[in-house]
């Protein structure tokens, strides 16, 4: 080292005089930035001594006595000796007599007095008056950008150290160039074309994915039903040709009777020797059709010959389908079964019943456990209010018959259906309901339960065949063969007449699909898919028109040959539908029993009160009209429409209600003195009813629905119905199918999404261009707002349109976790793609100096966050509250999450999702500023309370965010039903 480098050193500041600096800059160490950079006085700058030193940019020596140790931070040495102006490349402050070096990124060049403003040049500082040998020194001051802007190396320059200063594009505090070149802007350019062309032929060509597999598809079923029909063609001509065999036949034997023994005798003689004769030279081979028509002969009722190759013979062989591997030999199984059903239907069109029970025996079907429904004395009354919706029924639904339940409106049809699966929440129920004889739950029995919901809740952006499998699969016994579901929904199918339109989606309310009715029928076959033992039906025929209807009662009249317990509420159906049930329960209003027993009964019984059903009147439509009190029995009739029920009660020695008894002029009081029934009597004083008192029974009855709901929904019933169905894994490997598809028919909304993304991207890139003084956090900030708000309306819809498909499939005893987890994972997608669309456009337009790997992490932890968050608000709000929570949220809590660090907002912000994300980002992007930047850095992370060693800690709190409302979003789902 040289005389000017030894003397350099002995002006340079020690870790004292540093560190008396950087606590004048802090205030003490106390909050932020001072205002002011004054130092305090010291050792050598003080009201009694100022040497030249102490002026800024100025530096002093120390005695030539001393010896300087610049580790020492326990002491400030003294500085008063040979004063001359700071060096270029450090900095004097002013109040201190030594020299700082200046940081990289600074330019610090020796100052040169401006004769004008008389200002050193390019510093701040003016020369101490009275001085005329005092000079310009150097730089006097590094603070913050505000405050100390002039150290900074200038916008438009790079300093590769501090005392050289090249031009440059842009920037400040650079000590290196960042080179963009027009080639730069073009490949930006190009990237956004680019992505726009992907998301254009996605919005264009999405439907072409499924499509194009299920034209597939349908080839292989159509030639395995072609074949199958062909099958069926050619053993009706060859049962054709044996009958005509048969009859000719007969016909010769008759004809051989006629002659003589004797004859019949030579001819057999002369018939042996021509025989015998022929054998050496001719050996004459019989013509096949004389082998066939002789064994005809034999046997008439034999099959022998018949040998198609795809008859039912073979398929027998194969052991039930169980040996049917490729997709072709299941559908020729499947719609060869079909057709022989189809034949041996048409058989027993004239039989008697007794044939049709032989023909049924002989047709195969799967074994269904049969399910007997018992109820006696069922009463429903609401709670809080004493209302009864359901009076004193009793009566039985028998496996293999239809059931049909009629009334007028408000005689609690719907409300009988719901006792029998014990779903009627905010009711007490009374009364016993026996399954098989035994006092047990209808929960138990859920799995070999189906209910048809009066609303046709069927997923519209699936196809008829899809949403038909999807059931199927999560149904049907686990261990049941391939081919054999393939049967069962093919039957299916086939029966509700829905071939046609297996392919088409059902529809939405975007997007027409199929009819009113052919949705009817499908609403239908999803639970005729899972072959239920019981399957109840509430006003399956409501907009159908008469065909559709007889179609669909056949289809549930061949459900019944199985053994399966049909019950259904039914609104003015036709003669011949009415004539096509086995029992008829007719309801009063109040929920009273009018009738219950067979169809062919029903019109004798009225006929013995006296009510005939006029000619060409269709009988449940009359009977309706009188307990509506639209018409009145005829003069013959012997009792009123409001004792109806009372007669049925004493035509079958029910016990009867006192207030029945009483409004029919007949004694409450029973032969045991206690009389039945919990309302007052008719004659009694009733207790007066005020406001306090009905807003209290309103609440009551509330809170005891909702109890009841939680009860339905967390109550667990020991399984009865002998049926395993997939498990859970199995059941999320259905859902993942389901809700992939359904993702890619909305391709069109994901693309929008996705554009919108890359404006919202371009747009907020250019308005919020990166700040050095605030290390880009406008920009960030607007990301916050912009990708939570986008990114949570956008995950409204994974479930808030699906709520009701949810009730219907959790209520058949399908897994809520799978579901959930299906939907999630395949938003992930998502959750991935998301944040790289926003930061293709954000990241070039904004130009932050952290890296895009950085801001990508950052933005894939906060889209993974609010999603969970969006989750919950879906599941728990209705769609028109939870878009104005999801617009609200990331506005509020980014304004409170980037107030100061010691105001109240920003302790609350601290627990903000939106402050752990702000916080990331500028850490992320604060720490490529260095050098001379520092201080700016420090201060202004110290200022919003951040801390640079928390940005992992931040992510993690986003994750765990994200996990967190994910699981308070599945406890929303399976706790709460709103409707």
């Amino acid at each position: 080292m040289g005389p000017r480098g030894a003397e350099a050193m002995q002006r340079m500041c020690t870790a004292a005089e540093m560190k008396f600096y950087g606590q004048s800059l802090l205030g003490g160490g106390g909050g932020g930035l001072k205002g002011s950079y004054y130092l305090r006085p010291n050792k050598n700058c003080n009201l009694t001594m100022w040497p030249a030193g102490c002026e800024p940019g100025w530096s002093c020596n120390i005695r030539k006595e001393d010896n300087i140790n610049i580790k020492k931070d326990k002491e400030i040495p003294l500085r008063i000796n040979d004063c001359q102006p700071c060096c270029p490349g450090f900095f004097c402050p002013h109040g201190l007599t030594c020299m700082i070096p200046c940081p990289l990124g600074a330019y610090c060049p020796r100052a040169q007095l401006n004769q004008v403003t008389g200002i050193c040049d390019p510093y701040r500082y003016q020369l101490p008056p009275g001085q005329a040998n005092h000079s310009c020194g150097g730089a006097d001051i590094w603070a913050d950008f505000q405050t100390g802007y002039e150290l900074f190396c200038s916008g438009g320059f790079y300093c590769p150290t501090t005392t050289i200063r090249n031009p440059c594009n842009k920037g400040s505090g650079s000590t290196s160039q960042m080179r963009k070149s027009s080639l730069s802007n073009l490949a930006t350019l190009c990237e956004c074309v680019g992505i726009t062309m992907i998301l254009v032929i996605i919005y264009n060509c999405s439907g072409h994915v499924l499509s194009d597999r299920e034209r597939r598809q349908a080839k292989s079923r159509e030639a395995a039903a072609r074949s199958a029909r062909e099958t069926v063609q050619a053993r009706e001509r060859w049962k054709s040709a044996k009958d005509v065999a048969r009859k000719g036949a007969e016909l010769t034997a008759q004809l051989s009777r006629t002659f003589s023994r004797k004859k019949n005798e030579e001819h057999k003689g002369s018939k042996a020797g021509s025989d015998a004769g022929d054998h050496k030279g001719k050996k004459k081979k019989d013509d096949n059709l004389v082998k066939m028509l002789r064994d005809i002969e034999e046997n008439p009722d034999s099959e022998e010959g018949f040998n198609l190759e795809i008859g039912d013979k073979n398929l027998k062989k194969q052991g039930k389908g169980k040996q049917l591997h490729t997709r072709s030999q299941i559908f020729k199984y499947a719609y060869g079964q079909i057709e022989k059903e189809k034949a041996l239907q048409e058989q027993t069109k004239n039989m008697t019943l007794s044939g049709v029970i032989s023909v049924a025996s002989d047709m195969e079907f799967l074994n269904r456990p049969p399910i007997e429904v018992f109820f006696q004395d069922l009463t429903l009354t609401l709670k809080g209010k004493k209302k009864h919706l359901l009076r004193c029924v009793t009566g039985k639904l028998v496996p293999g018959h239809v059931s049909a339940v009629m009334g007028p409106s408000g005689a609690g049809k719907t409300t009988f259906l719901s006792a029998l699966l014990g779903k009627a929440a905010g009711c007490t129920i009374t009364g016993s309901i026996l399954i098989n004889g035994k006092n047990d739950p209808m929960q138990s029995y859920k799995r070999i339960i189906g209910y048809v919901p009066q609303d046709d809740i069927v997923h519209g952006n699936l196809t008829v065949e899809e949403n038909l499998w999807f059931s199927a699969r999560c149904r049907l016994a686990a261990d049941l063969d391939k081919a054999e579901r393939v049967l069962i929904v093919e039957r299916v199918i086939e029966a509700l007449g829905l071939q046609h339109i297996r392919d088409s989606l059902v529809g939405t309310v975007e997007k027409r699909g199929i009819s009113g009715g052919q949705r009817k029928r499908v609403n239908v076959g999803l639970e005729m898919v899972m072959e239920p033992s019981l399957l109840i039906l509430d006003e399956p025929t409501s907009g159908l028109d008469s065909s559709s209807s007889l179609l669909l009662l056949r289809a549930l009249r061949r459900e019944a040959l199985e053994g399966v317990n049909i019950c259904m509420v039914l609104h003015q159906p036709s003669y011949t539908l009415y004539k096509m049930f086995d029992d008829l329960i007719l309801l009063a209003k109040g929920g009273f029993t009018v009738y219950h027993g067979p169809v062919k009964k029903v019109e004798d019984y009225f006929s013995n009160l006296g009510i005939v059903v006029p000619e060409r009147v269709n009988p449940p439509d009359y009977y309706i009209d009188i307990l509506e009190g639209i018409v009145k029995p005829s003069a013959n009739a012997t009792v009123k429409f409001k004792e109806l029920p009372l007669r049925w009660m004493l035509h079958n020695g029910y016990p009867v209600p006192p207030d029945i008894l009483d409004s029919a002029g007949v004694s409450s009081i029973s032969k045991d003195g206690s009389s039945h029934g919990g309302l007052t009597p008719a004659g009694s004083a009733t207790p007066d009813h005020t406001l306090a008192g009905d807003v209290w029974q309103d609440v009551k009855f509330t809170v005891g629905q909702k109890k009841d709901f939680l009860w339905l929904n967390f109550s667990r019933s020991q399984d009865l119905s002998n049926r395993d169905t997939p498990n859970i894994f199995m059941q999320y490997k259905f859902f993942l199918g389901r809700v992939g598809k359904q993702r890619l028919r909305e391709a069109r909304t994901q693309a929008m999404d996705y554009l919108i993304l890359l404006l919202a991207g371009i747009c907020l890139g250019t308005l919020a261009k990166v700040s050095d003084e605030t290390f880009g956090a406008n920009g960030y900030m607007y990301t916050v707002i912009g990708v939570s708000l986008l990114t949570k309306i956008a995950a409204l819809r994974s479930f808030s349109l699906d709520k009701l498909h949810y009730w219907r499939e959790r209520s058949a005893g399908m897994s809520s976790l799978a579901y959930f987890l299906a939907k999630d994972s395949v938003d992930h997608f998502n959750t991935m793609i998301k944040p790289a669309v926003y930061l293709s456009m954000f990241y070039f337009f904004n130009n932050p100096r952290s890296t895009i790997f950085e801001n990508y992490l950052v933005l894939l932890c906060l889209v993974y966050c609010v999603t969970g968050i969006a989750y919950a608000l879906s599941i728990y709000y209705e769609p028109s509250p939870a878009q104005l929570w999801s617009v609200l949220l990331p506005v509020v809590l980014t304004l409170v999450a980037n107030q100061g660090a010691d105001s109240f907002a920003s302790k609350i912000g601290n627990y903000c999702y939106t402050k752990w994300a702000l916080e990331a980002f500028l850490l992320t992007n604060a720490e490529r500023y260095s050098g001379v930047w520092l201080i700016q850095r420090c201060g202004a992370i110290k200022q919003r309370g951040y801390d640079l060693e928390d940005y992992y800690p931040c992510l993690a709190y986003l994750i765990a965010t994200g996990i967190i409302s994910r699981g308070v979003a599945f406890f929303c789902l399976i706790t709460f039903q709103k409707k």
